[in-house]
């Protein structure tokens, strides 16, 4: 899965559960402010995400440091390499 397809499916998917403007997915859109999500909101993300990319994320540390939706794109991104390193070790 390129970058691209997974920036795509990260924005689907929280177009989707949160019912959100396709215009507003940028990567400089704050999550809170611009997005107009909350703290129980970033818990459902991390199951969405989660069960998309089938990737595992929720004790992650560095989910603290994410403020934007770029920050959620490079994350996931990361994340979703790790994983995929992993599988091929195996």
């Amino acid at each position: 899965m390129t970058d691209a397809e997974v920036v795509s499916l990260v924005n689907n998917s929280l177009i989707e559960e949160f019912e959100l403007e396709e215009s507003a997915m940028v990567d400089e859109a704050e999550i809170f402010t611009d997005l107009g999500l909350d703290s129980l909101d970033i818990v459902d993300m991390v199951v969405v995400l989660e069960g998309t990319l089938k990737i595992r994320i929720r004790d992650d540390a560095g989910l603290r440091e994410i403020r934007t939706l770029g920050d959620i794109h490079r994350f996931v991104i990361n994340k979703k390499r790790e994983t995929d390193k992993a599988a091929e070790s195996k």
